[in-house]
């Protein structure tokens, strides 16, 4: 069973929040409720502009442009400070770790994540998710990213087993499913928002709850 990380175990949309407010308690003093709440809503459309792009000076320079603060962070600076906060800023539900933990018994699990080692390990390790999987994938480490099917085609090797054998679970449609898809491997939508598909892609399945991961181990 092959996880993506963000959006998927973890909640990376929460985690954008709390880092809004570590960059609104160090940058910006005595910032109005309605303020707050329009500068969250730019942090967080700054953020996915910048999705999954390692330089986030781009992102913090664009919002301190619009919101300028009390105290700019310097931009040589930015990178270090969104590396050493970031991490600490996600949470796991103890639902996501008790259902890794039931499909353990069943099968080898992994965790296939696009992003810096620096910054994934550190998430993981803060979530205690390095004791949970057998192996994890880091885009940066392994040297190609999802949607490649490569970075795919390596969980199999390292568990080795076949394609027709996995499962993966994720939230992005392309670079999730079409690239797990495209190695042969069955992909399982995690879509708890309920967005449509407007792609042609075609899920192995699609569910809005980690839970039901449940259903294809224990029947």
């Amino acid at each position: 069973m092959l996880f993506d990380l963000d959006d998927t175990l973890l909640n990376r949309d929460k985690a954008v929040e709390n880092m809004f407010f570590v960059i609104l308690e160090k940058c910006y003093e005595a910032v109005k409720h309605s303020t707050e709440s329009q500068m969250l809503q730019k942090f967080r459309e700054y953020d996915k502009r910048g999705y999954g792009n390692n330089d986030k000076a781009k992102v913090l320079e664009s919002f301190f442009d619009e919101f300028p603060p009390i105290y700019r962070l310097p931009r040589n600076y930015i990178q270090d400070f969104w590396n050493n906060h970031f991490p600490h800023c996600f949470s796991i539900d103890q639902n996501s770790i008790n259902i890794v933990n039931v499909i353990k018994k069943h099968a080898k699990v992994a965790i296939i994540t696009n992003g810096s080692t620096q910054r994934q390990k550190a998430k993981i390790i803060n979530t205690n998710l390095d004791s949970c999987f057998d192996t994890i994938i880091i885009s940066e480490e392994a040297g190609f990213s999802k949607p490649d099917k490569r970075i795919f085609e390596l969980a199999l090797n390292k568990f080795n087993v076949q394609p027709e054998d996995a499962l993966f679970v994720g939230d992005d449609i392309e670079k999730d499913i079409d690239g797990c898809q495209n190695a042969n491997i069955k992909g399982i939508w995690f879509n708890p928002h309920m967005f449509k598909n407007e792609t042609e892609i075609k899920p192995y399945a699609e569910i809005n709850s980690l839970d039901r991961l449940l259903s294809y181990f224990t029947k």
